[in-house]
């Protein structure tokens, strides 16, 4: 039994900027994790005002924004791959269901 079959005279759509989105996505996680790392690491160089207690709150502080930066570049970049791939599955080949026979279907019930 062939489980798919094909729409007949279907034209498949082009792919388009779905590719180009799903091909930047690594190098948008990739940045959106080593930009952050690199600011919470320059950040202990140059905040030095304040008694040491201060410090390590802003510090700390800085660090839990980063965090919270990167975690917010993942969650954005899984839903953009997660979205094209929904375009691109969509915009792949067409399939005709086969016809299910409803024993009602010509004589429904009142």
């Amino acid at each position: 039994m062939n489980w798919l079959h094909k729409l007949p005279g279907f034209q498949q759509t082009p792919y388009g900027f779905e590719w180009r989105l799903l091909r930047l996505m690594p190098t948008v996680c990739l940045a959106g994790t080593l930009l952050p790392a690199l600011m919470a690491w320059a950040a202990r160089f140059f905040i030095t005002e304040g008694s040491a207690a201060e410090l390590v709150r802003r510090i700390q502080l800085f660090d839990f924004l980063m965090i919270g930066l990167v975690i917010f570049v993942w969650t954005l970049a899984l839903t953009l791959t997660i979205g094209c791939v929904i375009v691109w599955l969509m915009k792949g080949p067409a399939y005709v269901a086969d016809g299910y026979e409803v024993s009602h279907s010509d004589h429904p019930k009142v």
